[in-house]
């Protein structure tokens, strides 16, 4: 009675479903409401749903979890392609999130190098000398010569 009640909350945009309501819908396999909860929970909440989702393991939910693979939150995206690595028998979607994995690790192995790469590097722009600077300045200086 609770965790509908909650469910109710949450899809008037209430509250957040708790991790214990949640897993109550994993063990009672209410995917339509787990799938709810994963493309409008906040990143904590999609995160367990897609989670509880991997713990059911319905083919029916693949459609929710492939929208949520290019989730904002990168943890969420993870989640939902393991629970898609589990469910899906499909092989071609399992290349398809085994090549979006490969893409995200190039990627943050390149932001860590270049990182790394301008972590010393020292800019020659200095806060005092930028061209808004001067400007102001050079406004200033004129403003206080006396007018003809």
């Amino acid at each position: 009675m609770f965790h509908t009640i909650t469910y109710s909350l949450f899809k008037l945009n209430l509250i957040q479903p708790s991790a214990k309501t949640i897993y109550f819908w994993m063990d009672s396999h209410d995917t339509v409401k787990l799938e709810y909860a994963l493309a409008n929970g906040n990143y904590k909440t999609r995160k367990l749903a897609a989670e509880a989702l991997e713990q059911i393991a319905k083919p029916c939910s693949i459609p929710a979890l492939l929208k949520c693979i290019n989730d904002k939150v990168q943890n969420v995206s993870i989640a939902c392609l393991n629970a898609l690595e589990k469910i899906s028998p499909n092989d071609e979607l399992i290349k398809a999130v085994v090549n979006k994995r490969f893409n995200w690790a190039t990627n943050v192995r390149e932001k860590q190098a270049k990182f790394e790469a301008n972590k010393g590097k020292k800019y020659t722009i200095y806060r005092w000398e930028r061209a808004s600077k001067k400007s102001f300045d050079r406004v200033k200086e004129q403003l206080k010569r006396p007018m003809r």
